[in-house]
């Protein structure tokens, strides 16, 4: 395995520039563009290589790869009281923990974004599995401060 290989890059479709964008985050703040999906990631390839050498040559170490990072599973996330209320009440009326809830929230979301994880279900507190729901989860609309 190549050094550059432990390092997220990222291709993706720009609606503004109508073309696709290489990105690597954790190495550079910059990226490349072009027509064809498949030459942008290989340019891309191409920049995280130059970039590792630039460390190397600069004496700077390299930063911690994202996709080697072991992560616990757990976060702590606060949210305004209002948001907090709406997501345990859409919990409650699906028979679902507020973290299950929310997990499916997340889950459905990183799927836009291709992020595969290793269940496709949800344990309930009764511990039967089922799929996660394929719903929309619009956010609460701001109440307005009476005077």
């Amino acid at each position: 395995m190549k050094e550059s290989d432990r390092y997220l890059k990222i291709v993706e479709w720009s609606e503004v520039d109508q073309k696709y964008i290489g990105s690597c985050p954790e190495l550079f703040g910059g990226g490349c563009d072009g027509n064809d999906e498949v030459k942008v990631y290989k340019e891309l390839c191409k920049i995280v290589d130059e970039w590792i050498e630039i460390y190397k040559q600069d004496g700077e170490p390299l930063p911690e790869p994202k996709l080697l990072k072991k992560y616990s599973g757990k976060f702590v996330m606060r949210v305004d009281p209002e948001l907090h209320q709406a997501l345990a009440i859409r919990a409650y009326r699906a028979k679902e923990s507020l973290n299950n809830y929310c997990v499916g929230v997340l889950r459905e979301d990183a799927a836009v974004y291709g992020v595969k994880s290793k269940s496709v279900t949800a344990k309930l507190p009764r511990g039967k599995p089922r799929p996660l729901p394929q719903l929309k989860y619009p956010l609460p609309q701001k109440r307005k401060k009476q005077s």
